[in-house]
């Protein structure tokens, strides 16, 4: 028999011990054990946060086209956003806003330069002008489109650039550019769903005077140069007007020069930088007539009806209720000025094409206290004043135009006329009412008056501007005109259309009022405890 050679048999006996040394490098080492591995919802998180990051670095860094618009030069960018809209930055004048779509991305259009040549062509040949609007839709079309691919191509390539460098393996990375991709594209989808096109109709212009700061001083120096800070701030409000003018060439309203133009301010509280403002207003809107629904004064002393007397130079009528800061001295001053009309008691007056009826309010708390006749007080007023209306309305003469302190007040006349005017709250707002009427609350054109200097943040100075079809004397449109308070020097033009008036609105409110008044009830909107 032949012996086998011990070199086979040395294998045979090793090989039991390979294959043990084999089986057990197949099981997990007990330090890797010991190691934890991340939750999948940690993982998914990161993974969000890289595409979220590279996707906002790609539109950043490349997500932008220059595109010509008419005469301009102009830039447009996606921007990751909350709101969405659109926002138009001319720089340095301001900017124009636009509720345009809801979305996480916001389309930012900057008007870079007017291009000579292209503006001369148009100063050459006036004729161009009237189709200068299908060249600007055909040129921001054309532009949106671009901006589209190439922010496609800067979110895919900006979120698998961050994720091939965190995660170093191609597979996560193009997964992170996948799911950039599907997030651009949801929110396109979305922003096509909530396409808004009558948002030009209602645009917001915000603008800042560059050189108001260095000629106005900080908010020291205001007490000593008082008379500065009021120019500067009427010629503020002249420069943002102007220019909401220029930029109002979209397909908005406009007022024709038969519109009624109705300047609303209210709470003036003894500001006399509220004059030259008001001034400027009446001036660059044309207005016909002044509504002041209250509260000029701030003690209503014999002692401040010194301060009333710019009302006179103001170049236009002036309708004027008195507020809870108003006596009956202030009262009796301005009914013996001339261009001024005090309503009270629901004394109706026609002016400038319109009919207004007002009623002063019943308590006086010139020291902010609250009288015992509250909100019950008010609405007595409102009741009385709604009566009033109607009477006029059963004699032939209709109202077109309330006015009331109060809102509580206010709210009383619902279904007796179209439009009520109210303040006292020192914030605006408006409301359509259960009967159809509309409920116009201003807030304070002085800022809250020389006491704002007692807060930390300056309230706004806020006014409106009413346009009102001559021959229906109904509500069409209003702008509400937003001024940085004591010592600032913004400013925002915001303009509203009256839903009705909007395609496929329905009918102007109070047109059909009731022929029973409402109930009388305390106002849903809370008073302030010390206006």
């Amino acid at each position: 028999m032949d012996r086998v050679p011990a070199a086979a048999l040395n294998r045979v006996r090793r090989a039991p011990s390979t294959l043990a040394r084999y089986y057990r490098s197949l099981r997990p080492h007990p330090a890797a054990e010991l190691v934890p591995q991340p939750h999948p919802w940690l993982r998914a998180l990161g993974m969000v946060a890289v595409v979220l990051l590279g996707t906002w670095l790609g539109l950043l860094i490349v997500g932008n086209v220059r595109v010509p618009v008419g005469p301009m030069n102009t830039t447009m960018t996606l921007r990751p956003s909350l709101a969405g809209g659109t926002k138009i930055n001319i720089s340095p004048l301001g900017a124009l806003e636009l509720n345009s779509h809801q979305a996480p991305v916001r389309l930012d259009v900057n008007v870079d330069q007017l291009d000579p040549g292209r503006s001369q062509e148009l100063v050459d040949h006036p004729e161009r002008i009237s189709g200068l609007q299908q060249e600007i839709t055909h040129d921001v079309e054309h532009g949106t489109l671009d901006l589209a691919v190439r922010s496609c191509v800067a979110v895919v390539a900006g979120a698998t650039a961050l994720g091939l460098a965190v995660y170093r393996r191609p597979r996560r990375a193009l997964a992170a550019g996948g799911l950039a991709f599907t997030l651009l594209g949801a929110s396109g989808a979305t922003a096509y769903a909530t396409w808004n096109p009558e948002s030009v109709l209602e645009p917001r212009f915000s603008g800042l005077l560059s050189s108001a700061p260095s000629l106005v001083g900080n908010a020291r120096s205001i007490v000593s140069e008082f008379d500065v800070y009021q120019q500067e701030l009427a010629r503020l409000v002249t420069n943002v007007t102007k220019l909401y003018d220029v930029t109002s060439t979209l397909p908005a309203y406009q007022p024709d020069p038969t519109t009624i133009r109705v300047l609303h301010v209210s709470d003036i509280h003894l500001n006399p930088a509220s004059w030259k403002i008001i001034f400027s207003l009446v001036k660059q809107y044309d207005v016909n007539v002044i509504v002041d629904s209250g509260d000029t004064m701030d003690h209503g002393t014999a002692a401040e009806n010194r301060f009333l007397d710019p009302i006179a130079d103001l170049g236009a009528p002036y309708v004027w209720v008195r507020g809870n800061h108003d006596s009956l001295t202030t009262q009796r001053y301005l009914e013996h000025m001339k261009n001024v009309h005090v309503l009270d008691d629901g004394r109706a007056v026609g002016i400038a094409g319109l009919r207004f009826a007002g009623i002063g309010d019943p308590q006086f708390t010139p020291d902010r206290s609250v009288t015992p006749g509250g909100d019950h007080a008010e609405e007595v007023a409102g009741a009385r004043l709604a009566t009033a209306l109607r009477d006029q309305k059963a004699a032939g003469r209709p109202v077109d135009i309330a006015i009331a302190h109060e809102p509580t007040a206010a709210r009383q006349v619902d279904g007796a006329v179209p439009l009520v005017l109210a303040g006292h709250l020192h914030h605006e707002g408006t409301e359509i009412m259960k009967y159809g009427t509309r409920l116009r609350i201003e807030g304070s054109t002085g800022g809250s008056g020389l006491r704002a200097v007692e807060r930390q943040y300056p309230a706004p100075i806020e006014a409106s501007i009413l346009y009102l079809d001559r021959g229906t004397r109904h509500l069409q449109a209003w702008d509400e005109i937003r001024l940085g308070g004591l010592g600032q020097t913004t400013a925002e033009v915001t303009r509203h259309l009256a839903k009705e008036n909007q395609p496929g609105g329905s009918p102007s409110p109070g047109t059909t009022p009731p022929s029973t008044p409402p109930a009388s009830r305390s106002g849903a909107t809370p008073t302030p405890s010390a206006p």
